[in-house]
């Protein structure tokens, strides 16, 4: 794919930097700090968007010669969003929650380029088997999950024995919704 201007991904996310590499794109990776408020009510779709949208606007000073990248994962539960966890304990408490249960995860992405924002969200059913408390000590003491929404990762070891099911992107619960957001890179070079 050949783009109109310079790509940043505005993100340390390895796994977000790996599955934009596997689109074939050239970019360099520029983060800001950034405020992830949201006011609790909303739905996690919306949240999803604003945050990534947010991050976004944290970038409007460069050039409009690039094309900034940003993202949000957000997991919900029976209308709760699951943040990244703080402590071990509450991402075990986390993980006990989604156990046997179906969840939302919902990647909103931004593109901002020539001065206007681009915002999309790809949104993902998830469920897990019942998972016994051995599992889920295991998973968080191995893999330490404290940088993942909802304090998983979906390619490691958790969901490889723990999912039953996926309606949806896999790759938007991995970080980055890829058929998306090439259709949405594709029309910028039109």
């Amino acid at each position: 794919m050949n783009l109109p201007a310079p790509l940043i991904l505005a993100s340390n996310s390895p796994r977000r930097k790996e599955l934009l590499s596997e689109l074939g794109v050239e970019f360099n990776i520029v983060v800001r700090p950034v405020n992830e408020y949201y006011p609790e009510d909303i739905h996690p779709r919306a949240v999803a968007v604003l945050v990534s949208e947010n991050k976004a606007k944290a970038y409007d000073d460069l050039s409009p010669d690039n094309i900034v990248i940003t993202a949000d994962t957000i997991v919900g539960l029976e209308g709760e969003i699951m943040g990244k966890p703080k402590s071990k304990e509450e991402a075990i408490e986390m993980l006990t929650k989604l156990s046997g249960k179906t969840h939302q995860v919902v990647t909103g992405v931004t593109i901002f380029y020539k001065g206007k924002f681009k915002s999309f969200a790809e949104e993902t059913q998830v469920t897990f088997k019942k998972l016994n408390q051995e599992e889920i000590i295991h998973y968080v003491d191995t893999y330490k999950p404290f940088d993942k929404a909802g304090s998983y990762g979906i390619q490691e070891w958790i969901g490889k024995i723990g999912i039953t099911s996926i309606d949806g992107d896999y790759y938007a619960v991995v970080g980055l919704p890829l058929s998306k957001l090439y259709q949405e890179l594709s029309q910028l070079s039109s």
